[in-house]
């Protein structure tokens, strides 16, 4: 979450009597994040959170993102409910950009995650993608390996600047990829953004996950090998094994990974390492003047890559290769 477009109080009055959430009563920026600007509304019917979709969000995918928030809801998963307006559209327009209002999750997302919160990630992902599979709408995934290139050539020309010898490293790494990436996993609806500060907690306890924008139809265990990247590290990067088997225990519990998926996870680490390492090395050479927002670091995806490169099975993330525990 961040600002990018600021929001005229008068605007945001206007705005709101295309909905019945009741009156205004006080708004303020969220500066966490990266992707869209979003704002903390309190009116006199409740709390709501406001997001202007910038950057990657088209138009045409908010139906999608929107829609399925709505989906897992009634399947009971907890998620921010989308707001209608008066004339029953989930979504409208504010300062030039498409807007939508959600409710107020309660919680706060860890900041030091442990692994009781891994393991209930790990739970709410299985549910989520066993609630996903009746969802009707398809988007396509133009963040996976297909897309890479094109962030790749964006970031290139200035990739050494950040790390020397950071451009071949990037190039040999994507070569191989697209040579091996996997086809014929188990797909279905996944959340392809599950980082700590998108899943809130009471306590020990998860309330919620939020900020769909890049939900799409994937490999399932991909979205498992980007919540092991976001989840399972130490701020100094070295891999926790004891968060990792949380996190898978608790998943196969719900939805078990097939042999295929199990044996396809080191690669699909490395992608998704990939990927996030891509996405933040071009939003760190590009970010817009004025923001609001501190860039996240791509090179601790560096450090990620190379230990998913170093990975022989799945016993290196606290599994045997069964499935059971180590």
């Amino acid at each position: 979450m961040a600002v990018y477009t600021d929001v005229a109080n008068d605007d945001l009055a206007d705005f709101l009597k295309q909905y019945d959430i009741g009156e205004l009563l006080s708004y303020k920026g969220i500066a966490e994040g990266v992707e869209n600007s979003n704002y903390l509304m309190h009116t006199s019917k409740g709390a709501y959170i406001l997001t202007l979709y910038e950057k990657r969000v088209a138009l045409d995918d908010l139906p999608y993102f929107l829609g399925l928030m709505a989906h897992l809801c009634e399947r009971g998963v907890t998620c921010p409910q989308p707001q209608k307006t008066r004339d029953g559209a989930v979504y409208s327009s504010l300062a030039g950009r498409p807007a939508a209002i959600i409710n107020f999750l309660e919680g706060m997302w860890p900041r030091r995650p442990s692994a009781v919160h891994c393991a209930g990630v790990g739970d709410a992902l299985a549910r989520m993608h066993v609630a996903g599979q009746d969802f009707p709408l398809k988007r396509a995934n133009n963040l996976s390996v297909e897309g890479w290139r094109h962030l790749l050539d964006l970031a290139a020309p200035r990739a050494d600047t950040v790390q020397p010898g950071l451009r071949a490293f990037l190039e040999t790494e994507l070569n191989d990829l697209a040579a091996h990436w996997p086809s014929d996993l188990p797909q279905g609806v996944i959340h392809a953004d599950l980082f700590p500060d998108n899943v809130f907690f009471l306590g020990d306890k998860l309330s919620g996950l939020i900020d769909f924008p890049f939900s799409c139809n994937d490999m399932l265990a991909y979205d498992v090998a980007i919540c092991v990247n976001a989840w399972c590290f130490e701020p100094d990067f070295s891999f926790n094994a004891t968060k990792a088997r949380a996190l898978l225990n608790a998943y196969n519990k719900v939805r078990p990974l097939t042999p295929a998926e199990q044996a396809a996870m080191p690669l699909l680490a490395r992608g998704s390492a990939l990927r996030f390492l891509l996405t933040r090395l071009v939003d760190y050479l590009n970010v817009p003047e004025g923001a609001f927002v501190k860039p996240k670091d791509p090179l601790e995806y560096v450090r990620k890559l190379r230990f998913h490169q170093s990975v022989k099975s799945m016993a290196d993330y606290g599994l045997e290769a069964a499935g059971q525990p180590a």
